[in-house]
């Protein structure tokens, strides 16, 4: 009957408004005018949401989330209030990649909207945003280089290419910037900087190669990873430059010193740089198309000459000399995964929505080779149930990993791959990384994960203990030999050398269980030292180039935690030097 009424209801605002029937009927009231407010709890705390109506109109949604993720959370703040009043419902599309945000964004409307008098369901049948007519044009455009993707390496290439004063198009997909940059969370590993100099550190970039090689179990092309270490401490300066100074420096796994390189506030380093490159960009007069998926790389006589690519109010073909390939890996497209790696079907990812493969899918109807695609990287510190990762800073700050029995099995800072590993050898295949008020005192990201409820607890090791089902006595003991440890700087039992300049004593303690996720794909395009993509053939595409995660060749078969951001910031630089080089011929 509700539905039958509802129905009815639809129909007679119809009519009315139509004018049907001879003489109008009154419209049906749908809200009892005036401004209703809701919240929900969304990803980083409480989101606001002010619904204002008319009898028969919701004529403003403002949003307030100011402790969303920007890059991510804060989009949907910013864009689904619009939406809901150009449907009329609050039953919307969410923002990719920001679920938790977009969904109590909806929860908060459809309260709002209800103490408002109105019933959803007829709002729903009512929608006024529907998009099966939509017919979209055909448009072409003329430039020099078209960039695509605007995450980390893409932004990079495109505040580049700005300043070199080349016409331009960004294209991104997803609408937001950032990409996989935004899972970032560690910082950048960077040899003989300025800041390791300021800081009595001592670091080469044959040593920075040397740890690349080991770490990417020499699987790596050792020319691009010598041009990573070389042009890592000019990278640095480049981001300084711009204003993403990143003067804190701890260890990362598989770093034979402290080399990673992080924001002064020990926040997390993606987003920081998405917010610092969206604000050069922006200074720069850069447009960027989002919302515009690039399908197809346009080749005539054997050289690049265009990108076709789709909109929802457009098919464009965009005429041009260059292409950088700055799409991102395939973290995300968890089939191509599995055709590639069988073993890992199921496990979660960390990745960012977007990272689908598409350019890689794009570069080979090229021509385009690729390297390593089977490399495939677990990150030992996921939280399951939400997929966030851990940043390896907590670690690198002196937190432990603990099994069920609340002992310690590995050193918690080798390699990504052996440590994810030495998880998944535990009983469970599950971990529990454990810090103090003193380590999250002095790394900001921590207050992320206390913010979202992925911490447990306790006033002593002992309360802690006992919230993890862990015997007291064995967690207890396992942080006085660590303690011991740091304090003789000996780890007999696991050989840690790193990050132990902090103990583990001040109350309260915290916990959080992790797992491996799926992080990175080392795998991808190949490209030489000047971002040349590669062809099955060995020769260069001519006017085709790639930076960060899309390609492959730099990580080998294991990425050290710090590098993709140092790939990103340096391969994105040198692949638009390259491309403008390449038009001015």
């Amino acid at each position: 009957m509700k539905k039958l009424f509802s129905l009815l209801l639809v129909l007679a605002v119809a009519l009315s408004s139509a004018g049907a029937m001879g003489e109008a009927l009154p419209a049906p009231t749908l809200f009892t005018p005036g401004t209703y407010e809701a919240e929900a709890q969304g990803f980083g705390g409480m989101v606001q949401v002010s619904v204002t109506v008319a009898e028969n109109e919701i004529t403003d949604v403002a949003i307030k989330g100011d402790l969303e993720t920007p890059a991510l959370g804060g989009v949907a703040v910013e864009t689904m209030g619009e939406a809901i009043v150009k449907a009329q419902t609050p039953n919307v599309d969410g923002v990719s990649g920001a679920t938790v945000t977009s969904s109590a964004i909806i929860a908060a409307a459809t309260q709002a909207l209800e103490a408002a008098g109105a019933d959803i369901a007829v709002l729903d049948e009512f929608r006024r945003d529907t998009e099966e007519n939509t017919v979209r044009e055909d448009k072409t455009l003329d430039t020099d280089i078209v960039i695509i993707g605007a995450g980390g390496a893409g932004m990079a290439a495109a505040i580049m290419v700005q300043q070199a004063g080349k016409d331009f198009v960004l294209l991104e997909k997803m609408p937001y910037v950032g990409g996989n940059t935004t899972k970032a969370t560690g910082g950048m590993n960077a040899a003989e900087t300025h800041y390791q100099k300021e800081q009595g550190i001592e670091d080469s970039v044959e040593l920075f190669a040397a740890d690349t090689m080991k770490g990417g179990h020499d699987l790596n092309d050792p020319a691009l990873v010598q041009t990573l270490a070389e042009q890592s401490a000019g990278a640095i300066e480049w981001l300084d430059s711009i204003g993403a100074d990143l003067p804190k420096i701890s260890f990362s796994g598989g770093a034979s010193t402290n080399r990673i390189h992080a924001p002064a506030d020990g926040s997390a380093v993606g987003n920081y740089l998405v917010d610092k490159f969206s604000a050069k960009l922006k200074e720069l007069g850069v447009e960027i198309m989002l919302n515009t998926k690039a399908t197809e790389l346009i080749m005539e006589d054997g050289k690049i000459a265009g990108v076709k690519a789709e909109s929802q109010e457009a098919n464009y073909t965009i005429r041009c000399k260059a292409v950088i390939l700055a799409t991102g890996g395939f973290g995300a497209n968890l089939d191509m995964i599995a055709s590639y790696r069988p073993d890992l079907q199921g496990t979660v990812t960390t990745n960012a929505p977007g990272a689908t493969g598409d350019g890689i899918v794009m570069a080979q109807a090229v021509g385009a080779a690729l390297v390593d695609i089977e490399q495939i990287q677990l990150h030992p510190t996921v939280e399951q149930t939400t997929s966030m990762l851990i940043t390896e800073s907590v670690r690198g700050d002196g937190a432990i990993l603990v099994n069920q029995k609340g002992e310690r099995f590995t050193n918690e800072l080798l390699t990504r791959d052996a440590v994810s590993a030495a998880e998944l050898a535990q009983e469970g295949q599950y971990a529990y990384i454990i810090f103090d008020q003193n380590l999250r005192n002095n790394l900001k990201a921590v207050e992320k994960y206390v913010t979202n409820g992925l911490t447990v607890q306790g006033d002593t090791i002992e309360e802690l203990a006992g919230k993890l089902n862990i015997e007291p006595e064995v967690l207890a003991k396992t942080l006085a030999d660590w303690n011991e440890a740091v304090a003789q700087q000996n780890d007999a039992q696991f050989g840690r050398t790193t990050g132990m300049n902090a103990n583990l004593t001040m109350a309260p303690f915290y916990a959080i269980q992790i797992a491996p996720g799926i992080h990175h794909t080392m795998g991808g395009v190949k490209i030489d030292t000047s971002a040349e993509v590669i062809s099955t053939e060995g020769n260069v595409i001519p006017g085709l180039f790639a930076a960060g995660e899309v390609t492959g060749g730099v990580h080998g078969g294991n990425r050290l935690g710090g590098n993709a951001v140092a790939d990103i910031v340096i391969f994105g630089r040198i692949a638009a030097d390259s491309a403008v080089a390449y038009c001015g011929k």
